[in-house]
């Protein structure tokens, strides 16, 4: 073990007269071991968060959508021209608008998307969320029945819906009446319940098969979805069919369409993560000040050791080398812990949280390696950093001055 080693590990584990520098070292280990683990479940918190709202979002919705100005009078050309384009996977014809639907048990205002049951499934995860039915139901229409509507689980709880109940529809496209310009109802039957785990889609929007949505909403087909293999790369596919389309495309993808909330979630991670960082910070001034005592308690020490051939830079690396331990099983510990901490968390799902305020029913915590790492690198470097003031005193010190009173 080479001496400057042995020397820093003897002062960290003194016992008897110096045990109160060892009591200053264990607390300074358990301030950088509080600081990071903090620090790692804020992060993977809000990492977790980012995650699982950017997952619900592109379950619910597709990753481009593309408008035409002069409308989209052939579809299966547009859409077979969209499947063209590299990095496309799926692409479907929606109608999209807002309406008014009602029963003896409520009232609640949602969002009406007529799709295509056969094409959503390659641009949604409409089909795979069902709960109560099935997404091809909306089609489906026997006898004097009623068209068929998809509605989300919070709606359905919200106004006791089952399958086969009906439901009243009213839109604002309405009709020309000797009473003047009325609503449009519409007697819808429920079809199916889906859950797409986010509020927002579950509690305040609807499916119907685009012929019942064209008499609803008194329009045609003017939306085309499309979903592509990397979610992350639609910006860049939306730019490439804007520019080859030309300009009577109008294009946007999902980032574009979520950037304030994600931008939002952004800052918060950055400014949770320099103001919990400060934990860190605190307790690297804690190594200073063990270190500082630990140099006026081993002034006697340094002089000896000097006299006895020991360089300065030797004396510098031992308490260099003491913060550094201290600073590197307090990352170690609080690394432990708080991947620990944030594993058992995510994994049972232990904080609820109302999914109508945050959107979804539980905070998820998931740590990325990188964020891992760029804590724990920067909990050492802290740490050194820290170590470098006290060190260069004791390096400085004058063995003479130091034994003259021995």
């Amino acid at each position: 073990m080479p001496f400057e080693l042995h020397v820093a590990l003897r002062y960290l584990l003194a016992r008897r007269r110096q045990a109160f520098i060892s009591v200053i070292s264990l607390i300074s280990t358990l301030g950088v071991a509080v600081g990071v683990s903090a620090l790692i479940i804020a992060l993977a918190l809000m990492t977790g968060l980012q995650g699982e709202l950017r997952n619900r979002i592109l379950g619910g919705t597709a990753h481009v959508y593309v408008w035409k100005r002069t409308g989209l009078t052939d579809l299966r050309a547009e859409i077979a021209k969209l499947r063209a384009v590299p990095g496309v996977v799926g692409a479907a014809p929606t109608i999209q608008g807002k309406g008014l639907v009602s029963n003896d048990k409520g009232t609640q205002f949602i969002g009406i998307k007529g799709i295509d049951p056969k094409l959503e499934g390659e641009v949604t995860d409409l089909a795979k969320s069902m709960i109560e039915g099935t997404i091809d139901a909306i089609a489906q229409q026997k006898g004097d029945q009623p068209p068929g509507i998809l509605v989300g689980a919070d709606l359905a709880k919200e106004l006791t819906l089952h399958v086969g109940d009906s439901l009243t529809v009213l839109t604002p496209e309405g009709t020309l009446s000797p009473m003047g310009w009325m609503p449009r109802a519409r007697r819808l039957r429920v079809a199916g319940i889906f859950r797409l785990g986010l509020y927002d889609y579950d509690a305040a929007s609807g499916f119907v098969s685009i012929p019942v949505a064209e008499r609803l909403m008194d329009k045609a087909p003017d939306l085309i979805e499309v979903k592509v293999f990397d979610a992350y790369q639609a910006p860049a596919i939306a730019d490439r069919i804007a520019t080859s389309f030309g300009s009577d495309y109008w294009v946007q993808d999902w980032a574009d369409m979520n950037r304030s909330l994600f931008s939002a979630l952004w800052l918060e991670k950055i400014v949770i993560s320099i103001t919990i960082g400060l934990i860190v910070a605190v307790a690297a001034l804690n190594i200073i000040a063990s270190l500082v005592l630990l140099v006026m308690e081993k002034s006697r020490d340094i002089g000896i050791l000097k006299t006895m051939g020991a360089t300065s830079r030797s004396i510098m690396v031992v308490f260099m080398l003491q913060g550094l331990i201290i600073g590197l099983v307090g990352t170690a510990a609080g690394a432990i812990f708080g991947g620990s901490l944030a594993y058992v968390l995510d994994r049972y799902q232990l904080i609820q949280i109302p999914a109508d305020v945050y959107q979804v029913s539980h905070v998820p915590f998931v740590m990325l390696p990188g964020d891992l790492a760029a804590v724990i690198v920067g909990a050492v470097i802290i740490c050194f950093l820290a170590t470098i003031y006290p060190s260069r005193q004791a390096a400085r010190l004058d063995p003479v001055q130091a034994l003259r009173f021995e």
